[in-house]
């Protein structure tokens, strides 16, 4: 695909749509904030070792309750460091550590943000202006913990300027800023991207609904020393409806093409630039409805269903889908009955068995409170395993512990775990 079209086409449809993913997501409040989760747990499968769990690995994402094996902190600081004829100047400055076990070790200690805001700019029509490293618009799945759209990086942007009936947001990042050498020393070429995001926003499309769309411009950068670049794009269009039995619900649709299609774990954050190595062969189509509600004080519940197809010259054509559910029953103000329950399947890209897994939890649980999105919680859990013999190289493949499950196909693993935010 040539460039011009690459660069026209989600530029238009940005522009053209009615509206992009929350710009807000991201947005820091002043003061200290974090999350972390950590946990100890033991499996009935090996040597009754380590943690295990439970997923397909590959371009999926698990079904994370009573399902973490690692263990995650991030934290930081929020404060207005000037203010100047209205506008205010903000800075946030976060760090990260994270391992793949239940103890944090040796795990390092990252800068995760670093940026400055100037908000409310009368040039702006009220927009803010920033710069520096940012979580940038990243709405979740939280059941698969699928970051759905994710626009993090170090760059810069002018975030919400009202714009008709919605918010208009730009962003320049550069990604994947680091050359490549040979073993004399020579420059071989870079993996860098940069990538423009724009964002059309809150666009009321029906009572308490919205629509959103979200796009991604990257430009590969380099030469053929390290194999042929290529430029890629995404677009997204989300529509969140709001006030639906106590809770709400998003329903999106997402393509995207070349370093276009998703970083992370599972590739499952579509946004930001993937490898530059992939040409326009390589697409994929993601479509989801994530639900929550919250009927009553004492009964909340997490739902989605997806639906993700990734094609390629080399590797074919493969479709992921899911469906899950998470119900929260609270016995009283901290004490709560959870259980999760997740069905994957992926179909073979060469026409072989489509690898199925089932995973269930539950969870007596002691928590800050009863709804469902209540935190800290302590939980203690038993988690279930089962799998079909197509899935078995890539179920102990995902596993963090490595092929303990070797010609098996279920497990159960058992344990503790705090999952908290601030």
């Amino acid at each position: 695909m040539k460039y011009r079209i690459l660069k026209v086409l989600p530029m238009a449809l940005a522009i053209a749509a009615c509206s992009a993913a929350q710009a807000g997501d991201g947005h820091d409040e002043d003061g200290f904030h974090g999350y972390f989760r950590v946990g100890a747990g033991t499996t009935s499968a090996g040597s009754h070792g380590p943690q295990s769990c439970y997923g397909l690995g590959g371009n999926t994402m698990k079904y994370r309750f009573g399902n973490e094996c690692d263990a995650y902190i991030e934290g930081g600081y929020t404060r207005e460091i000037a203010k100047s004829d209205g506008v205010s100047y903000v800075a946030t400055v976060w760090a990260n550590a994270y391992s793949p076990k239940s103890d944090f070790g040796d795990a390092k200690l990252n800068v995760l943000k670093a940026y400055v805001e100037a908000k409310n700019l009368d040039f702006l029509n009220g927009g803010t202006a920033w710069v520096g490293k940012r979580f940038y618009n990243r709405p979740d799945i939280h059941m698969l913990d699928l970051q759905y759209i994710n626009f993090n990086g170090t760059g810069a942007g002018l975030d919400r300027i009202n714009a008709g009936p919605g918010k208009f947001s730009y962003a320049f990042f550069k990604d994947n800023d680091a050359n490549a050498f040979d073993a004399g020393g020579k420059l071989l070429g870079t993996t860098a991207a940069t990538r423009q995001n724009l964002m059309y926003q809150d666009v009321p499309v029906n009572p308490n609904g919205s629509i959103d769309i979200a796009a991604s411009i990257i430009t590969a950068q380099g030469d053929d020393k390290l194999g042929k670049v290529h430029n890629g794009w995404q677009i997204s269009a989300f529509h969140k409806q709001d006030k639906v039995f106590g809770g709400a619900n998003t329903v999106g649709v997402q393509y995207g093409v070349g370093p276009g299609t998703g970083i992370g774990v599972g590739n499952d954050r579509i946004g930001a630039s993937g490898s530059t190595l992939l040409g326009s062969d390589v697409t994929r189509l993601r479509m989801f409805d994530s639900l929550w509600i919250q009927p009553a004080w004492n009964f909340g519940m997490e739902m989605v269903v997806l639906m993700q197809r990734d094609k390629s010259d080399a590797g074919g054509s493969s479709t992921w889908t899911t469906l899950g559910v998470r119900p929260v029953y609270a016995l009283s103000q901290n004490f709560k009955l959870v259980t999760d329950i997740g069905s994957d399947r992926v179909t073979s890209p060469n026409g072989g068995a489509a690898q199925r897994l089932t995973k269930i939890t539950f969870a007596p649980t002691i928590s800050a409170g009863p709804g469902l999105w209540s935190r800290p919680e302590l939980r203690a859990f038993v988690t279930y395993g089962k799998w079909n013999e197509a899935a078995r190289a890539s179920v102990n493949a995902a596993n963090n512990s490595g092929p303990v499950y070797n010609n098996g196909s279920s497990g159960t693993s058992y344990g503790f775990q705090v999952e908290a935010w601030f």
